[in-house]
């Protein structure tokens, strides 16, 4: 059977998978323990090795030397380990007699591969699952629209946890309208809500955490003579600007240019930064509060090896006052002296171009507010908004899954989005534009002709993708609505679409396709 953990954060999930695991263990069988990120796996690591002991434990993940996990692979595949830890990949540890799979915060896109082999975790754990007769455990505070619907039709079976382990209430949390700030002439990063209350709890020796999901200082590079917006060579993206190199970089193909001195089109002076990044919020911190320590945990700052470890440790033993990162600070991390979670911008990821904007925001205010409050005092979390009443920032601050979930399935069904049906992306990419545009319309034509004629009802596109140019390929995209029943014919037909390009020896095009992606970027 698979079972959903829905319990708020601090509920204590860990432990029962830490007791379902201590159960397989002892009547003979094994157990594989999933999170979403490298930065949970020394947290779980710590945990496990403090119950079961270190031999009994291997560890997989992409950060291990090619050495590293070889010797792990061989001593799972021995047999002489009980418990596997790691991210998406250890789904596929060589295990036998498997008990237990478990995947920690189920709802984490980083289980969902974009890259090929493309698979879900969460579909692979199951199917696993299904072979040994083994339980699949997905547990999460804010389970993915699609699980929480599993459950709710019977598919999966529930289990709740309303109140957290300690009994110490969840934070109270408080919206900022950051257009009233602006009227009242504050045109900082910080509401005058969110300075007093990180003045009063580092006064206090309490710890802060800052969360923005924007890394670099600016989002974008722009001249405010012309209006030229610096943007990548190869992918037609506008640059982020990191003021620690001084250098324009795409965060998509790793292209990066010094920012020069005049605007390349007028040759005006004029060429600013516009936006923030969790540079800039931690710059400006510094300014503020120069007598406290100041960190960034995001994937500038975690490049080098054990470098996750250290910002971590250093914030869990106290030398860090003020924590300042992207979603990385948001998953799963367990800290007792956190008294206050500034949540900088929740806009950011309400206005992506995905269907599941609402319900990324709403888990994303809600994971970054759980890291608030966790030991004996209660925390506190302030959210700054210019759209505090919508839907999913409101449900968040009133810690209510359950209206949100019912508001965004409304939504999805009306729709035809998941779990209502599955979507299918499929991409066409080319050097030559019209030639990736024209293959496009060729491969929707072959769908329809080997479907139905009233499957192109559920068809978008094609048409140019949100990021049309990626490291010097054009794409275009085709995205199918596929209803319920019709996934394998879906797959069949696309799969043969496919072979028939990939052994074609004069294209000069190439196309990917995924089920249900996690970014139609």
């Amino acid at each position: 059977k698979v079972f959903l953990v829905h319990g708020v954060t601090s509920s204590g999930k860990t432990e029962i998978y830490m007791q379902v695991i201590n159960d397989c263990i002892s009547t003979g069988k094994t157990a594989i323990m999933l999170v979403p990120e490298i930065s949970l796996t020394p947290q779980t690591i710590h945990r496990f090795i403090g119950r079961f002991g270190a031999d009994q434990i291997a560890v997989l993940h992409s950060k291990l030397s090619p050495g590293e996990r070889y010797d792990e692979w061989v001593r799972i595949k021995k047999g002489l380990v009980k418990i596997v830890i790691g991210a998406r990949s250890a789904v596929f540890a060589p295990l036998s007699n498997i008990g237990v799979i478990v995947l920690d915060e189920e709802h984490e896109t980083t289980y969902k591969s974009d890259m090929t082999p493309k698979y879900d975790t969460a579909e692979v754990a199951i199917h696993r699952a299904g072979k040994h007769n083994a339980v699949v455990l997905l547990g999460s505070a804010t389970p993915s629209l699609v699980t929480f619907y599993k459950a709710e039709i019977g598919k999966y079976r529930k289990i709740t946890l309303k109140e957290r382990f300690n009994k110490t209430p969840l934070p109270s949390i408080l919206t900022i309208d950051m257009r009233d700030e602006l009227k009242n002439g504050n045109k900082s990063i910080f509401s005058i809500a969110l300075y007093h209350e990180m003045k009063k709890n580092l006064e206090e020796n309490r710890q802060v955490i800052l969360f923005l999901n924007r890394r670099g200082y600016s989002s974008f590079i722009s001249c405010r003579s012309c209006g030229y917006v610096m943007k990548c060579r190869e992918c037609g993206i506008s640059y982020t600007y990191h003021k620690s190199r001084n250098e324009a970089v795409c965060h998509y193909c790793g292209v990066h240019e010094k920012v020069p001195d005049k605007c390349p089109v007028c040759n005006s002076r004029y060429l600013k930064h516009f936006g923030t990044g969790t540079e800039k919020v931690e710059e400006v911190t510094r300014q503020i509060f120069p007598e406290y320590t100041v960190d960034r945990l995001d994937l500038d700052t975690v490049t080098k090896k054990g470098s996750i470890d250290r910002i971590l440790n250093s914030f869990r033993k106290g030398k860090t006052n003020i924590l300042i990162g992207t979603q990385l600070v948001a998953k799963g991390l367990d800290f007792s002296n956190v008294g206050l979670v500034g949540i900088v911008s929740a806009d950011i990821s309400l206005n992506i171009p995905d269907f599941r904007a609402a319900e990324r925001t709403f888990q994303l205010i809600t994971q970054a507010a759980g890291r608030a409050g966790r030991g004996s005092y209660p925390g506190k979390v302030l959210i700054q908004s210019y759209t505090p009443e919508h839907y999913s920032i409101t449900a968040a601050a009133n810690h209510d899954y359950e209206a949100f979930y019912q508001t965004e399935c409304a939504v999805r069904r009306q729709v035809g989005y998941p779990p209502f049906s599955n979507i299918f992306q499929v991409i066409i990419s080319s050097e030559n534009e019209m030639e990736a545009y024209e293959k496009a319309v060729e491969v929707t034509a072959e769908f329809i002709h080997n479907t139905n004629p009233g499957e192109a009802k559920y068809i978008l596109g094609p048409q140019a993708a949100p990021m049309n140019k990626i490291k010097g390929y054009y794409r275009y995209q085709i995205l199918i609505k596929c209803l319920p029943g019709k996934r394998k014919q879906y797959s069949k037909v696309l799969n043969e679409i496919k072979l028939k390009i990939n052994t074609d020896r004069k294209a000069k095009y190439l196309i990917s396709i995924d089920i249900n992606p996690f970014s139609f970027l």
